[in-house]
């Protein structure tokens, strides 16, 4: 059964597993989801949840649903997959965590905040960015000229060696510490060297499903994933 776990301000709100085909998510009680905020549409959204997969529907929501920081209208949910809806973030998984327990556009609030505003910019962005060539990318956080690593072949290397697809900085790094490979339509970071020095949105890895807008650090290197068009 699959769980969506509702949080605010990165505080678990609510846990939801469902057998249900379709949930609703929005401000009003006869939704199977409620988001109490004026940021958040009557019917905002919509799951549906089919045998091996699950979508998630804008339903023209004033201010948009997001998933993984991208704007979308719809969109196939994949493990770990965050959607933000106004000021809350939902996490969806296909199976629940057995350790942990716990619109219509009338009357919706435009948002004005920054966040708001500078998700929609940033999201505008990489959308032009990809468009151009429709391969996901690294963005290299570490100069103010942001460097561009396109991912246009289906193994990166990331290490110290000049023979690395990515040359990346640190002591005590491999050669070749870490590697980015495709498989189907997704992308996987993958550790190759040193323990504890390829690290995903800040926790050390073995091998882990790339999201967008996830960070990459590698050694003292830190690199933004920006996926491209599926």
């Amino acid at each position: 059964m699959p769980e969506i776990i509702v949080k605010y301000e990165d505080k678990v709100i609510e846990k939801v597993v469902t057998e249900k085909k379709r949930i609703t998510i929005g401000r009003t009680a006869d939704n199977d989801i409620v988001l109490d905020n004026l940021g958040v549409s009557r019917k905002h959204a919509q799951i549906e949840f089919g045998p091996d997969s699950a979508v998630i529907i804008d339903n023209e929501s004033l201010n948009g649903t997001f998933v993984n920081s991208r704007k979308i209208t719809e969109e196939i949910l994949k493990e770990d997959d965050q959607i933000t809806i106004g000021k809350y973030n939902l996490v969806y998984r296909k199976e629940p965590d057995k350790g942990q327990k716990l619109t219509d556009m009338d009357g919706t609030m435009i948002l004005r905040t920054r966040k708001q505003k500078e998700l929609l910019e940033k999201d505008r962005k990489e959308r032009e960015l990809v468009s151009k060539s429709g391969h996901s990318l690294l963005l290299g956080l570490e100069s103010p000229d942001t460097e561009k690593y396109w991912l246009d072949k289906d193994v990166i290397t990331v290490g110290k060696s000049k023979f690395a697809d990515i040359t990346a900085k640190g002591f005590f790094l491999s050669k070749i510490q870490a590697k980015i490979s495709r498989q189907k339509e997704s992308f996987y970071l993958v550790n190759l060297g040193r323990k504890n020095k390829t690290k995903l949105n800040g926790a050390p890895i073995h091998s882990q499903r790339l999201k967008n807008d996830d960070l990459i650090q590698v050694g003292r290197s830190i690199f933004r994933f920006v996926e491209g068009n599926r």
